[in-house]
């Protein structure tokens, strides 16, 4: 995974909303609307795909939707390897 993907991926808030309420379900894009609130559906897609486009969050189609669920492992793997790059004195504190 490229870091500044990831980094990128990451720096904005509402996809910051959006991955915490992905943590450990899945939600069609209505239901990110509405626990969202103020923002509208195509904004709500646009983030999705970045996220996507970074492989933050796994999809899955049932019918015509598409749901979303964060993908942990790719985020578990992207902070080791800004570890490993930035911070290689503190990943034995860690382990």
């Amino acid at each position: 995974m490229d870091s500044l993907l990831f980094a990128k991926a990451i720096a904005d808030e509402t996809r910051q909303k959006i991955m915490s309420f992905l943590c450990c379900r899945w939600l069609c894009v209505s239901d990110v609307v509405d626990q969202l609130g103020e923002v509208s559906q195509p904004t709500v897609s646009h983030h999705l795909g970045i996220l996507r486009g970074a492989n933050l969050v796994l999809t899955r189609r049932q019918g015509k939707q598409i749901f979303y669920s964060l993908n942990q492992e790719a985020i578990a793997g992207c902070c080791s390897v800004l570890m490993e790059n930035f911070a290689p004195e503190k990943i034995e504190v860690i382990s």
